[in-house]
């Protein structure tokens, strides 16, 4: 059975994550954690990054390193000592920064909206029939035939309103 590792306080590196910043250069940063799972993101020359950490993740890495994690606390340490790392390889001039962590840049989060509304270009869902009906109507000025569209947009149109005419009434 593999030893139980347990790195001290959350206190202890949430402090360490402090100074780790400040050597990296980072002002703009955030991080927490809840029962299973960690995350550390900062800002580094106008770019997110996102680096996280859980049980599913360490439960690979004890097969080969045979240290079981057993507190999300020390999942939050292992990102902090990570990025610690990161931070003694820059200051030694080996690479810059931004080399190391390219592939953490943070995506934007995905659309929550239905396509047929994002197709009628809204990032939400419109809070009234109203509303849809409005952006149908001047979006249907430019791609019905009669407009200088054509008919294929027009029915790509139309059939997208019909369907988030249907959602809404479903959602009401």
């Amino acid at each position: 059975m593999g030893a139980k590792k347990h790195y001290g306080s959350s206190e202890e590196y949430e402090q360490k994550l402090k100074r780790v910043m400040d050597r990296l250069g980072v002002s703009e940063y955030r991080y927490d954690w809840n029962r299973t799972e960690t995350y550390v993101e900062f800002c580094y020359k106008g770019q997110w990054y996102h680096f996280e950490n859980n049980f599913e993740k360490s439960a690979k890495a004890y097969e080969k390193t045979h240290k079981k994690i057993s507190y999300v606390s020390d999942l939050f340490a292992q990102i902090v000592l990570a990025l610690e790392s990161l931070a003694r390889l820059t200051e030694q001039g080996l690479y810059e920064l931004s080399y190391w962590i390219e592939g953490m840049k943070m995506l934007p989060p995905a659309s929550s909206v239905p396509a047929c509304f994002a197709v009628l270009g809204f990032d939400h869902i419109p809070n009234t029939d109203e509303e849809l009906k409005q952006r149908f109507r001047q979006l249907v000025k430019v791609a019905h035939p009669d407009g200088g569209g054509s008919e294929e947009q027009f029915q790509v149109l139309k059939r997208n309103y019909l369907e988030c005419q249907a959602y809404m009434l479903e959602k009401s």
